[in-house]
């Protein structure tokens, strides 16, 4: 994933559609400067789906099974180019 962003916001999710609906909005209102990345850790809920029609300019790095919290973000880290990176838990509302 190529980008010309300084930084990363990355969140790990895991069955979290509700979660995402609830704080992702103020996540993308506050951080126009950061490339927004959601680490999907094998949802079995349509989190996935809701995060491709709802916020296409989100990178979605799908995991291939839920590795838990460590495993997750290492490999979603793997993922990410931006030299800085805020790694920022699904649950957050940012003002």
């Amino acid at each position: 994933m190529k980008t010309t962003k300084e930084i990363a916001v990355v969140i790990l999710n895991w069955n979290g559609k509700k979660l995402l609906e609830t704080f992702l909005p103020t996540v993308v209102k506050h951080s126009p400067e950061a490339q927004l990345y959601v680490a999907d850790n094998a949802s079995t809920d349509d989190s996935v789906d809701f995060l491709q029609t709802t916020y296409p300019e989100i990178q979605i790095i799908q995991l291939p099974e839920n590795g838990g919290y460590a495993k997750g973000y290492n490999q979603a880290l793997q993922q990410v180019n931006e030299p800085i990176h805020i790694l920022l838990n699904s649950d957050v509302e940012v003002s």
